[in-house]
């Protein structure tokens, strides 16, 4: 077979299915022994979660960079080119790095096939280039985003994880998941492993127990990170300092440089899994500030430029969080949204909720273009029936975002529903950067 070059190479990726039938993890096991067990070269730091867990990988990672630790992070989804997927100590792999470790992958793909087995799902392959990636640049840390759940993602055929945290819990994906916070805890609880130290979000009781059987029952020892643990000190259009108590550090003040007060819950997780590691990876006090201070995460209530935030909160609990980050600014900012969704989202509760809680001045719907788009005229005409009277449907994102940017004068412009709405806004911001 000719060899492909980089962009044959993602159109390959994006040519498997992204929702079909997972395979099991005795799968991606078997394809992580053909390439070697690269997943052997480091340890790993492994997160679940509904809402935060890319954050809190975000956190983590800066945290152990600063301190001098050659770490690799694999998230998902990408905003605009698949390559952020894959980062060392912050930095987006190249093309080169990419297709290398496509060219490893697709071979045993192709060996599989042969031997009558299947074919590495979408989200199994990139997770598998991952593995590749990290081992060839001699990573002495990877922290591991999970897909979609966490039982049965594909990121769970690693062994012997350093730790495993569990972000908030909140209703997504019932279909595959389940239907209460409870069903999706234990779905999420199903990387813990024994040996594994195991930190969470302590914000919900019945959750909370859920995580503590599934630790219990592995033999492993469970953190929580409560409420009660964090004070805000300061919310600012630009950053929130806040206190952290805890049995590791007792009212130490941690700057996050975002404007949403959920990023403290997520930065208290990574550094609460960093203090029960402390006798595993040395991490000073100061380069845990340092690194969460500098910490650089995409899409999550990210101000790309002034006044103007993106944030791809898409669900139930990645709304309410968005509203409630809103709030606190209404008061002294007019507030501009920029608004699409998927088809399968709960999109007309997403506004119904959006509409009853904010004081919006102007509203912009747009739309994501293929086969999961809502047009922008019927989410206008949902943000209408809810009592918004200064809407604008405008289907491109590019006119959409000019406009939206046009409307804000002074105020604070939201870019919320998706993180395809995220991803097309940095791209239109990128292109005119490069101009």
């Amino acid at each position: 077979m000719t060899a492909l070059n980089y962009i044959e190479a993602v159109n390959y990726i994006e040519d498997i299915p992204k929702f079909t039938t997972k395979n099991k993890l005795s799968h991606t096991r078997e394809c992580l022994e053909m390439l070697g067990n690269p997943d052997a070269s480091f340890r790993v730091i492994h997160v679940a979660g509904t809402n935060g867990k890319g954050s809190v990988c975000a956190f983590l990672a800066s945290v152990l960079a600063a301190a001098g630790y050659r770490t690799g992070l694999f998230t998902s989804p990408h905003l605009v080119k698949i390559n952020e997927r894959f980062r060392i100590d912050g930095v987006d792999i190249s093309d080169e790095e990419f297709l290398r470790a496509f060219e490893q992958v697709l071979d045993i793909a192709h060996k599989m096939v042969e031997q009558g087995s299947y074919h590495p799902t979408y989200f199994e392959f990139l997770f598998l280039m991952g593995m590749v990636i990290f081992r060839e640049k001699n990573v002495e840390y990877v922290v591991l985003e999970t897909g979609l759940g966490g039982r049965l993602d594909a990121t769970n055929s690693v062994r012997d994880p350093l730790a495993c945290i569990i972000a908030s819990i909140g209703l997504d994906h019932t279909e595959y998941l389940g239907d209460t916070l409870e069903a999706i805890a234990g779905e999420k609880a199903g990387i813990i492993k024994k040996g594994a130290v195991v930190v969470y979000d302590d914000s919900h009781p019945s959750v909370s127990r859920v995580i503590e059987a599934a630790a219990k029952e592995q033999g492993c020892e469970a953190f929580g990170v409560a409420p009660s643990m964090y004070e805000i000190l300061r919310n600012t259009p630009t950053s929130i300092d806040f206190s952290l108590k805890n049995r590791y550090y007792d009212n130490t003040t941690f700057t996050v440089p975002y404007i949403a007060p959920y990023q403290v819950i997520n930065a208290s997780l990574a550094i609460s899994v960093l203090g029960a590691l402390q006798d595993k990876v040395s991490v000073s006090r100061d380069m845990i500030k340092k690194g969460i201070a500098e910490t650089a995460w995409e899409g999550r209530m990210e101000t790309v430029l002034p006044g103007i935030i993106v944030d791809g909160a898409h669900n139930e609990d990645g709304i309410c969080r968005f509203i409630e980050t809103a709030q606190h600014f209404q008061d002294d900012y007019e507030i501009t949204l920029l608004f699409s969704a998927v088809v399968e989202k709960d999109y007309r509760s997403m506004i119904r909720d959006i509409c009853q809680r904010l004081r919006l001045q102007h509203v912009i719907t747009t739309q994501i273009e293929g086969p999961r788009e809502v047009p922008a005229e019927e989410l206008a005409d949902i943000f209408r029936a809810n009592g918004c009277s200064q809407v604008e449907a405008l289907e491109k994102v590019p006119e959409a975002f000019a406009a939206a940017c046009e409307r804000r004068g002074d105020g604070l412009l939201f870019c919320v529903g998706s993180l395809y709405l995220v991803g097309e806004i940095k791209d239109c911001i990128r292109s005119k950067t490069d101009d």
